[in-house]
């Protein structure tokens, strides 16, 4: 980086409005300040840590932010113990006029010092094709994973072949056999939860925490939902498109599912973002509710996204979720921080991570 023309600084609230601008020249976005400080400065695990990079004018004083990085903080359990804290990567932007100027690299080091100086124990981040070399290069990233996209048809119309031409000619012709394959297995999950009421509620009970608690137990790295985190993270969220999904027996809460509603970029597709429940029978009922709010949205596929060989691909591909073409991933990086600890531990492998789409940042944003 040229010292004299650009300079690296951390961001408050105030700078809200700018990074807003920032993030919709970027990305081709119309986000509002107010949006972004929900992201950055209303989470109930801590506020974020963003930096710019301003670009300088002959006299040294500031002229406008071109690049731009979040970290977002999450609070992670190792089994059930003590929380810590980690971040994910969020909001990696470039205004399109500064690409190419090798600003990227300076900006990761700082945040990941940043992040360091905070206490958090590591960071992890699910980076595009083109800069994942980048991280996993000269930055000091590990991969430790791949994430991808897993299906759920509702009918083997046009819509739903124009979804799965994606993956290549072949799966579009294929798509009435698949959702024909689909369609049986939605009809087992109902059958399996029949005695499970699932209804859309405004927020989350407050036994979700305990639920959470005994789910935990259970995995190397998983993220504590309760209740206002869960309410912040969806029924806050202002794109409101997020659709809560409460599980009972009774009167007794036993899980709950989201469902985001389709995008208007992408009106054909919903997405199962979240799902808890320790009962594989409940878990059958919310899958069958999600898929039923999913196709009341309009929409004529599901879509979940899931680590390789975890816990989660393996529930989708029971609710009968098709998998991509192997080529069709992102790879899950982590830097860490404190390796003495457990959850730093569990962040050399993610395979043995609960993570679904609600643990990364929010997509309806950009």
């Amino acid at each position: 980086m040229n010292a004299s023309a650009y300079s690296i600084r951390a961001c408050s609230s105030a700078d809200r409005e700018e990074q807003a601008r920032l993030f919709n020249a970027s990305f081709k976005k119309d986000l509002d300040a107010a949006e972004l400080g929900w992201r950055y400065d209303q989470g109930p695990h801590g506020g974020s840590i963003t930096l710019v990079t301003d670009e300088l004018g002959a006299d040294g004083t500031r002229v406008r932010a071109v690049s731009g990085y979040a970290c977002n903080p999450r609070r992670v359990l190792h089994r059930g113990e003590e929380a810590t804290t980690v971040g994910q990567t969020g909001d990696v932007m470039t205004h399109p006029d500064a690409r190419g100027k090798g600003l990227f690299s300076d900006l990761d080091r700082a945040c990941m010092r940043a992040t360091a100086e905070a206490g958090w124990t590591a960071v992890f981040g699910l980076p595009n094709r083109k800069s994942a070399p980048l991280f996993v290069g000269k930055l000091g990233w590990n991969e430790i994973g791949r994430i991808r996209p897993h299906t759920f048809l509702f009918d083997g119309s046009a819509r739903a072949r124009r979804i799965r031409t994606r993956e290549g000619r072949l799966r579009g012709l294929t798509a009435p056999f698949d959702a024909r394959r689909c369609a049986a297995a939605r009809r087992a999950l109902a059958r399996t939860g029949a005695g499970v009421q699932v209804h859309v509620e405004p927020s989350f009970p407050r036994v979700v925490g305990d639920i959470s608690r005994s789910v935990e137990r259970q995995f190397d790295w998983m993220v504590h939902r309760d209740a206002e985190y869960l309410d912040w993270r969806f029924a806050q969220n202002p794109s409101g498109l997020h659709r809560i999904l409460i599980a009972r027996r009774g009167t007794a809460v036993e899980g709950y599912a989201v469902v985001q509603r389709p995008l208007p970029d992408r009106p054909d597709t919903a997405f199962l973002v979240d799902m808890l429940a320790p009962d594989l029978v409940v878990r059958a009922a919310l899958a069958a509710a999600a898929m039923d709010e999913a196709a009341a949205a309009g929409a004529v596929a599901l879509e979940a996204t899931a680590i390789d060989d975890s816990w989660w691909s393996s529930e989708l591909a029971g609710y009968g979720f098709l998998p991509p073409k192997d080529e069709n991933h992102l790879i899950v990086i982590s830097y860490v921080h404190r390796d003495d600890e457990p959850v730093a531990r569990a962040m050399l492998d993610a395979r043995s991570w609960y993570l679904t789409d609600g643990d990364r940042d929010d997509a309806t944003m950009g």
